[in-house]
């Protein structure tokens, strides 16, 4: 039986069933994403109320707690670490990262390591317990404090020492590492209820990101394009290809005329007769008006009237958008105004930090 273009036919459905498995797939992929950094914020929140650290967890290390110093986790692997150039690092703090990028394994330039064995943090200092001694950083005397986005090293600046000191540990144990550290710094400057409430607005507002269960298409929503290969972008090339086939040909040059029809040309036509002479009657002028161009400045033609030139910014694209335009994995779950990223596909983050990260950065915003 012949496919008619109802919506019974067959490819339409096909259609609807691809285009919903593929929103599926973002959906859960994004989904899957939020979940694991949502737990990640709650362990460190309950972390942050439980940690109170004791002078128990203490016994059995090489190191002789003071009256009242507690120990809050210890690490048993560890490299003692220092900067062969002299830098100038920020001032201690209590800020978080929201979303800490993946550590490498390897140290960064610069930093060599000195000796290895054990870190200890306390309420009190962070202690490194090595073969080649012990060395503590005291949180009453710390001037600076660096941890390396991109290497599992943190470097520490004292009063009582010139050398930039610090430690390395595995990537897997930096994360709580360093926040353990902030909390113990915390709570030298009696400042552990800052670090809780960062953590609730955190939470808060990584709430507001969760993504949404994308709508169910029909085969209703099936377009024409859906049935040649290559979809819209191989219907533009075929009409572009169309309207340069006639302008290639009036470009070219005239054909060469043979010798016999150039005579013939220029032969003198005879001159007509007094009483065959006719007034030519004016012919109209043709209008000069043009209809207007819908203005897009480089979008791709939509029902939607979206174009990159102006107007206001849309925060809850149609739900054919990415029929017409390119969008980019885990559209979706976007949860800022529609952009345009370098790479040509369009997304939704914009006005978000780390927008269109993937693409290589925002080109344009898409307007309504």
């Amino acid at each position: 039986m012949a496919e008619t273009d109802s919506t019974g036919s067959t490819w339409r459905y096909t259609w609807a069933r691809k285009q919903n498995e593929r929103r599926q797939r973002r959906y859960r992929a994004a989904e899957a994403a939020w979940r694991r950094h949502d737990d990640e914020l709650r362990r460190l929140r309950t972390l942050a109320v439980d940690l109170r650290g004791s002078a128990a967890a203490g016994r059995g290390l090489p190191l002789a707690l003071e009256h009242g110093e507690k120990v809050l986790r210890a690490w048993p692997a560890a490299q003692l670490v220092e900067l062969r150039h002299t830098a100038v690092l920020p001032a201690p703090d209590l800020t978080l990262e929201p979303h800490p990028a993946p550590l490498r394994h390897r140290s960064p330039d610069g930093v060599r390591a000195v000796d290895a064995g054990m870190a200890v943090i306390t309420n009190r200092r962070l202690a490194f317990l090595g073969g080649g001694g012990r060395r503590d950083w005291a949180y009453a005397k710390m001037t600076g404090l660096s941890h390396d986005p991109a290497a599992p090293v943190t470097l520490i600046q004292v009063l009582d020492r010139k050398r930039t000191t610090g430690l390395r540990l595995p990537a897997a144990a930096a994360v709580d590492f360093r926040f353990v550290l902030t909390l113990a710094f915390a709570d030298a400057i009696e400042q552990r209820d800052t670090v809780l409430a960062q953590l609730d607005e955190l939470i808060a507002e990584h709430d507001q990101t969760r993504p949404f269960r994308p709508a169910i298409v029909t085969p209703a929503q099936a377009r024409l394009t859906a049935r040649i290969p290559g979809g819209r972008r191989a219907v533009v090339v075929t009409a572009a290809l169309t309207l340069a086939v006639p302008v290639a040909v009036l470009d070219s040059d005239p054909p060469v005329r043979s010798a016999s029809e150039r005579a013939v040309a220029a032969t003198p036509a005879p001159s007509p007769t007094p009483t065959a002479t006719r007034r030519a009657k004016p012919r109209p002028t043709p209008s000069t008006s043009v209809a207007p161009r819908e203005r897009r400045c480089g979008a791709p033609a939509n029902p939607m009237g979206y174009d990159f030139c102006d107007g206001q910014r849309i925060r809850r694209p149609d739900h054919r958008i990415c029929d017409h335009f390119d969008c980019e994995r885990d559209f979706w779950s976007g949860r800022g105004y529609l952009v345009q990223c370098r790479d040509g596909s369009v997304s939704l983050t914009g006005g978000r930090r780390g927008a269109c990260a993937d693409q290589k950065g925002v080109r344009r915003t898409v307007f309504t």
